[in-house]
């Protein structure tokens, strides 16, 4: 049976006593209803996985005593998804849970030429990152960066990764995403806002070596296109 699990960023180690926090603690006491003597895990996101006792019950603070350490490495492939924010606030929360269920690494939001103003709250979405990783059971948490504007860091160097950018225009060169994907390599791609990419910012991606590659026939929201490429890098 699974036991229940919970993020904790603080790094554990074994016989280490943790202090949940009162969120947590609520959760565990009062929620699951859960006494002295019953097992939990927890995780720091970084690849710890702690099985734990509670000792004492508080519903404030709850303390546990770890009892067991399990560090799992992280794959060594990294899987990075660049993509434009859209002006509906849930359905990017949308695609960030669903990315972090797929094991992506990395989310960059981005800000494009056509993208749509918005709010962007870090913290919630730092939380939802949280929530999916816990949900989905992994040691892992991605990195989420602040929105960065599409010319600058289409030019930042990525050391031997593919890139790749999906784009709606009609061009001969386009192949299917997993039909260029080699099994082994780090891959990033690039999503575009609602009215896809400039030809301005498409012709510059492709001079800092991004593929043009396609996701099907159909046009694709921002966020689906995002779990879409999502769910390819995860199955090579």
């Amino acid at each position: 049976m699974n036991l229940p699990f919970f993020y904790k960023p603080e790094k554990a180690a074994m016989n280490d006593i943790v202090v949940m926090d009162e969120t947590a603690s609520k959760h565990i006491i009062q929620v699951l209803r859960m006494t002295k003597g019953e097992l939990l895990q927890i995780t720091d996101g970084l690849g710890s996985l702690c099985t734990c006792v509670i000792q004492d019950d508080n519903r404030k603070k709850c303390t546990v005593l770890v009892q067991e350490y399990h560090f799992h490495p992280r794959k060594e492939r990294q899987l990075s998804i660049a993509i434009s924010l859209v002006k509906n606030n849930s359905r990017f929360e949308w695609f960030l849970e669903k990315a972090t269920e797929l094991g992506i690494h990395r989310i960059i939001p981005l800000l494009c030429t056509r993208t749509e103003k918005q709010h962007f709250r870090m913290d919630r979405m730092q939380g939802i990152l949280v929530s999916a990783m816990l949900q989905s059971q992994q040691c892992w948490l991605p990195e989420i960066s602040e929105p960065v504007k599409f010319g600058e860091w289409v030019k930042l160097p990525v050391g031997g990764a593919q890139k790749f950018i999906a784009h709606c225009l009609e061009q001969d060169e386009k192949k299917s995403l997993i039909n260029q994907i080699k099994p082994g390599l780090d891959q990033q791609i690039i999503i575009g806002p609602e009215g896809d990419f400039t030809e301005a910012e498409i012709s510059l991606a492709l001079e800092q070596g991004f593929i043009p590659v396609s996701l099907g026939p159909n046009r694709l929201r921002t966020e689906t296109a995002g779990m879409l490429a999502a769910a390819l890098f995860s199955l090579v």
